[in-house]
């Protein structure tokens, strides 16, 4: 019987050694890597029971060898020990949504029976191991979320031709997508987004028949999608959002792509129309495409049944015209459709009457910085789950639809900035799902309705810039849940701030100034704890500014200029530590202003026009504050006698010395010869009236010598721009006479008017000198060459070729005037895209002649003493060595705005180091025939498509001479940048090969640009 026992004992223990003991010993491994397991995973792991029972491990019923180790969503904390490459039986290896770390053993590639690694989700380092290419039999690989650098191994796509599924999502892998990824012919699902790939998607993806699922957003991949991938038949899902991808979709994507159901391609540089044959995508759910720069009409997408959302804002869609909108009527009858987003494009037209026929579902329309016409559909109430409506900066007009009240699910409605008029329906208010509310910038007008009290979820209120009247419903503040903002500015309000306003303790933003409200700042204020931004100015209120505003320590920015406040500045102003702006001006304050805090800075405490302050920081150069002086003891009256004479003649001298100053000062003054009738004076008073007091809201520029403000001038109301002078900027005077005497003796239609002129004193006693100007609408060239917004995204600006070309015509007209058509040729100086303003009829100007110089006749130039200070990248060279001021300085700098205006590259770039610059730039891509490599993405995007077989011969004519016309302008810009001045290229010439180039141009389709 002992023998028996022991004979058992003995095979089992053999069989223990020989057959799994490796598996058991490589699972303590781990066990003894593992530095936290706050939920006892391994709690198991030792010798009491067999380790095929241990919690997480699996074992196959023959051998009783491990088979999968499963260990997801534990929250183990360690790092994975290369002992794991000893379970040769492993076939499955899940360790997703741990914090495992370091670097993946390269040992799990002697596992040549695994067929699913996952590793998602954790914090892994390092490269990618190349053994795991060992594991031939690998199906699903899933990297996900770690933090993995590194290329992608070029052998998995030598080795793994079993692989179905290669995730690599949200790591730090740079490099680019390997071509032989088109090896793995077994491949279904490839995903790799948010990393740092670069290069182009190979064209050898293509070849993948089983090829499903296309993941690639987030990285820097460049160039055009591979036709080849267009050819999928099965490719359900595409995704390669925020790339720099350019080129066009296939014409007939809607044929080659019967499967695709959803596609994002958005924040990339794709161009071209939208093929009518998308209508053919009957399985589209979900298409976007925003951020890029598409053109042309929207198709016909009335057979996308399945279609729910749609998303290409922020492109060049649509022409402006009527018919733009014809698209939008084949959506009617799509009962999956849900959100449409096409805002910020050039669609024309109106909303189509019949809105009301579209689905119930539908929840979500974006048309904001278009160019609607008409006005709101009454049929929009019908839409019953309508959560979002955006129309802002449209040409909508007419009345807000009184039924809007019926859509009791809107959460947003925007319609700022169009042509609104009426009153605000009350029957918003029975909108108690509504979170934001603009109707801002239109021209609304009457009470605002008490029952908007009733949208207690409201967090954002804009009304301002309208033409509302009445009191402020106290209904209104008495929303709590009011916390992002609440404007209300720019309308004739009356009446007082009612106390509820302390109900809006969440509030971060408050704005009420340019109405007609009066009396006191209400005690309650205190209680908006979270105020950041306040703004009171431009009303009548009065009476002291409360001590109990001492509790919003929160303020950043805080503005109450423009009314009648009175008595002490409050000193806990200086306490507020978070406070970036304080503006008192043009109150009745009086007494010692402090000194600490905001005051320090007189660039952000402003307290001009309160003529009793003084003290406070010599910054704000006030007088100082007098004292009472103390009682002393009676004089006798000899030495009163004595003192009397005394006062008197120091008084008499005093009169005189005060008159002697007022006379050199006013002569001091004076403008430097500017008595003709062109240039009438304009007193600071006038000034001060036309722009609200130098209001920060009037302010449109700062530059080296001064502010420009937006004013309006005189009965007429003429818009005008005022340079006021920055005296205590050196240089600053001298560029006030310099730009004098330029702007009084010059006319030109490509020149900016100087209207007239202000010398004078302000209210603190402080010289002040202005310039005041032709208002220019359209702002400046470098506003429509380098207006991105916030997010990157695509200019809200536009210049086709056309009128690059006709600006760069009219700068040229302006330099050859100035040149040669005055009575002394004038040289610019600071010739650079800000300093060339744009009228109402897009008419260049150019303006700022603070630094110009008048040139002898005898040798057109000038030596100046003081050099030249013009702008980094846009002067000549030779003014680095040299203080000698020619023409040809201009010339050099007009033809860095030329190669600018065809690049989209300011000199300054960071693109440009180590020798390179804007010309050289130029010079290699003109020298290799490879301009339209180097064009601004913006300026000719359907140039840069592939031409089609059904473009007529005339449409490619235009397209390849406007190619000559772009390579013409290059080199234009290049011979006026020569670095020796005899090699640049002389202004008349400049101005008469330009003026063919514009004829020539103007004949094509303009469009083209």
């Amino acid at each position: 019987m002992l023998s028996c026992l022991s004979c058992v004992l003995s095979i089992a223990a053999s069989s223990r050694l020989a057959g799994n003991d490796t598996d058991r010993l490589a699972l303590l491994s781990v066990k003894a890597q593992i530095t936290n397991d706050p939920v006892g995973i391994i709690n198991s792991w030792n010798d009491s029971s067999h380790h095929c029972t241990w919690q997480g491990v699996t074992c196959s019923a023959r051998h009783h060898r491990v088979t999968m180790l499963d260990l997801s969503a534990k929250q183990v904390v360690g790092t994975l020990a290369p002992q794991i490459g000893n379970m040769s039986f492993l076939r499955e290896l899940i360790l997703q949504n741990n914090t495992f770390n370091g670097e993946i053993p390269h040992e799990i590639g002697r596992l040549f029976r695994l067929k699913n690694l996952v590793l998602k989700d954790n914090s892994f380092t390092g490269e990618i191991p190349v053994e795991l290419s060992n594991c031939s039999r690998l199906i699903y690989l899933d990297l996900d979320g770690n933090r993995l650098t590194g290329k992608i191994p070029v052998e998995f796509g030598l080795s793994l031709r079993n692989l179905q599924v290669l995730f690599l999502r949200s790591n730090n892998l740079t490099g680019e997508l390997p071509y032989s990824l088109g090896n793995l012919s077994s491949l279904v699902a490839l995903a790799a987004l948010q990393n740092t790939l670069e290069g182009s998607i190979p064209y050898s993806l293509g070849q993948l028949a089983n090829l499903s699922y296309i993941s690639l957003g987030d990285n820097m991949l460049s160039g055009s999608i591979p036709l080849s991938v267009f050819n999928l038949s099965s490719l359900y899902h595409f995704a390669a959002p925020v790339n720099q991808l350019q080129g066009t979709l296939p014409p007939d994507i809607g044929s080659t792509l019967p499967s695709l159901r959803e596609v994002f391609l958005f924040s990339n540089l794709l161009s071209g129309v939208l093929p009518s044959s998308m209508s053919n995508l009957t399985n589209l759910e979900t298409f976007s495409l925003s951020r890029n720069q598409l053109s042309g009409k929207i198709p016909s997408l009335g057979n996308l049944r399945n279609l729910r959302g749609l998303a290409m804002h922020y492109n060049n869609l649509g022409t402006g015209r009527e018919d733009d909108m014809d698209f939008f009527s084949s959506l009617v009858n799509i009962t999956s459709f849900k959100e449409l987003s096409l805002s910020v494009n050039n669609i024309g037209g109106q909303l189509p009457k019949n809105i009301g026929n579209f689905s119930t579902n539908f929840r979500s329309i974006g048309f904001a910085r278009n160019k609607l016409i008409g006005r709101i559909p009454d049929g929009f109430v019908d839409l019953s789950n309508m959560e979002v409506v955006s129309l802002e900066y449209n040409q909508l007009s007419e009345e807000i639809p009184m039924s809007l009240g019926k859509l009791q699910k809107l959460k947003y409605f925007y319609v700022k900035g169009n042509k609104l008029s009426g009153k605000i329906p009350s029957s918003i208010g029975n909108i108690t799902s509504l979170y934001g509310l603009n109707l801002a910038q239109n021209n609304l007008e009457g009470i605002i309705p008490s029952a908007l009290g009733k949208c207690q979820l409201l967090q954002m209120l804009y009304l301002s810039r309208n033409r509302l009247s009445g009191t402020i419903p106290k209904e209104v503040l008495s929303i709590s849940a009011l916390s992002i903002q609440l404007d209300l500015s720019g309308n004739q309000l009356s009446g007082s701030l009612p106390l509820e306003v302390g109900s809006l303790v969440n509030l971060g933003y408050l704005d009420i100034s340019e109405n007609k409200l009066s009396g006191k700042l209400p005690n309650t204020l205190s209680s908006c704890i979270k105020l950041e931004n306040l703004y009171v100015q431009g009303n009548m209120f009065e009476d002291v500014i409360p001590s109990s505003l001492s509790s919003l320590r929160g303020m950043e920015y805080l503005d109450l200029s423009r009314n009648n406040f009175s008595g002490l500045v409050p000193k806990y102003f200086e306490t507020f530590t978070s406070l970036k702006s304080l503006n008192l001006s043009f109150n009745n304050f009086e007494g010692e202003v402090p000194q600490g805090g905001v005051f320090s800075n007189a660039s952000a405490a402003i307290v001009v026009g309160n003529r009793n302050l003084c003290g406070g920081s010599s910054a704000l150069k006030l007088p100082q504050c007098k004292f009472p002086m103390p009682k002393k003891r009676r004089l006798s009256s000899t030495l009163r006698i004595i003192i009397s004479v005394a006062c008197g003649i120091f008084g008499v001298t005093l009169v005189l010395v005060l008159l002697i100053f007022c006379f050199l000062k006013r002569k001091r003054s004076a403008l430097p010869d500017l008595a003709d009738d062109s240039f009438l004076r304009i007193s600071y008073g006038e000034l001060l009236k036309a722009t609200n007091g130098f209001s920060s809201e009037n302010l449109i520029g700062k530059g080296g010598f001064g502010s420009v403000y937006k004013g309006i001038l005189g009965q007429d109301e003429k818009t005008v721009a005022i340079k006021v002078l920055d005296l205590q900027h050196r240089g600053a005077l001298k560029s006030f006479i310099a730009e004098c005497e330029v702007l009084k003796n010059l006319r030109h239609r490509n020149l900016v008017k100087l209207v007239t002129a202000c010398s004078g004193i302000d209210v603190q006693g402080n010289d002040f000198k202005a310039l005041i100007y032709e208002f220019m609408v359209n702002g400046s060239l470098d506003d429509w060459l380098h207006s991105f917004s916030n997010d990157g995204s695509l200019h809200a600006r536009y210049l086709d070729l056309y009128q690059r070309v006709s600006l760069a015509t009219d700068i040229a007209f302006a330099l050859e005037y100035l040149h040669q058509g005055s009575q002394t040729p004038v040289v610019h100086c600071d010739l650079k895209p800000s300093n060339v303003l744009l009228d109402q009829d897009m008419t260049a100007c150019v303006g700022d002649f603070g630094l110009s110089r008048f040139l002898r006749e005898t040798t057109q130039s000038e030596t100046s003493t003081i050099g030249v200070k013009g702008s980094v990248g846009y002067a000549a060279p030779e003014y680095g060595i040299a203080s000698e001021v020619t023409t040809y300085g201009d010339i050099y700098s007009y033809g860095i705005i030329i190669l600018e205006m065809l690049t989209g590259k300011r000199p300054t770039d960071d693109a440009f180091s180590n020798g390179l610059n804007l010309h050289n730039y130029a010079k290699m891509a003109f020298s290799t025939d490879r301009v339209m490599e180097i064009v601004d993405p913006m300026l000719c995007h359907s140039l840069q498509e592939e031409e089609t077989s059904d473009s007529t011969v005339g449409e490619r004519k235009n397209k390849d001479y406007v190619k000559k016309c772009i390579n013409f302008m290059c080199k234009i810009g290049i011979a006026c940048t020569m670095e020796t001045v005899k090699e640049r290229m002389g202004i008349s010439d400049v101005v008469k090969e330009l003026q063919l180039v514009k004829e020539s141009l103007s004949k094509c389709d303009k469009t083209l640009g």
